[in-house]
């Protein structure tokens, strides 16, 4: 199960799919650690909680942005918004609030996406030789996001990936890092995983995310990431076998 979204059953046949983002200390405000334009902040809030919601397996419905960061800064939060639906080729309707009774001295804003998908029952995933585990993109954080965008995974190749339909599974990578994600996503314990990127470094805004596939389709999937692509070579632990 994708434990970053909360699931709500519609219908016998569909259910709703919540994923959220926030930035906090992040925009133009002086007291701000790290100082961008609004829109670039929102564009990767909308990043994260977009591939949260894809990767779930829903389709995006709408965005609900919650601004702290005054009325000023609204045009530009949706603004990043809709740079990100442009890459996509997308429009969602978005919506949302501003603090406007009180000043906070550094900027603030959440971003949550609703989608919809089939009702599934979900099953923890399990390796097995076949399979092929990389890592797409490298993870950033902070001013490394804005100073190395060569190293950041494209929406449209994500849902692109997304989209293959002999893609096992596809993983965003957010703060606990890479390694995290890869212990939770794979259902047994036994397993070691490793690489030349960096599996414990924070992934930020999902400035990376893992993939799953079946070996067969290494060269195809090579192809269509570049040098964005990270093999993670797995294998059982020796103390279990």
């Amino acid at each position: 199960m994708k434990k970053d979204v909360a699931i709500v059953r519609l219908s016998q046949q569909e259910e709703l799919i919540i994923a959220t983002d926030n930035s906090g200390s992040i925009g133009m405000k002086q007291a701000d650690d790290v100082n961008v334009p609004y829109d670039v902040v929102t564009y990767y809030n909308f990043r994260v909680a977009y591939m949260e919601c894809v990767a779930a397996g829903a389709t995006p419905l709408s965005v609900i942005v919650h601004n702290f960061s005054g009325d000023d800064a609204w045009a530009q939060f949706v603004r990043g918004i809709k740079r990100g639906m442009q890459e996509l080729g997308i429009s969602l309707e978005i919506t949302g609030s501003t603090e406007s009774n009180f000043t906070l001295n550094q900027s603030a804003v959440g971003l949550v996406i609703i989608g919809k998908r089939p009702i599934r029952i979900s099953h923890p995933m399990t390796y097995n030789d076949q399979l092929e585990v990389a890592v797409i993109g490298k993870p950033l954080v902070g001013d490394e996001v804005i100073d190395q965008p060569e190293g950041i995974a494209p929406l449209q190749l994500f849902q692109k990936l997304a989209d293959h339909p002999d893609v096992v599974t596809i993983q965003t990578v957010g703060s606990k890092g890479i390694l995290s994600e890869l212990q939770q996503l794979f259902s047994t314990k036994t397993l070691t995983f490793s690489s030349t990127i960096d599996f414990i470094k924070s992934s930020g805004p999902a400035t990376c995310f893992i993939i799953v596939y079946e070996k067969t389709l290494s060269t195809h999937i090579q192809n269509i990431a570049g040098h964005l692509l990270h093999h993670v070579h797995v294998s059982e632990s020796m103390n279990d076998k």
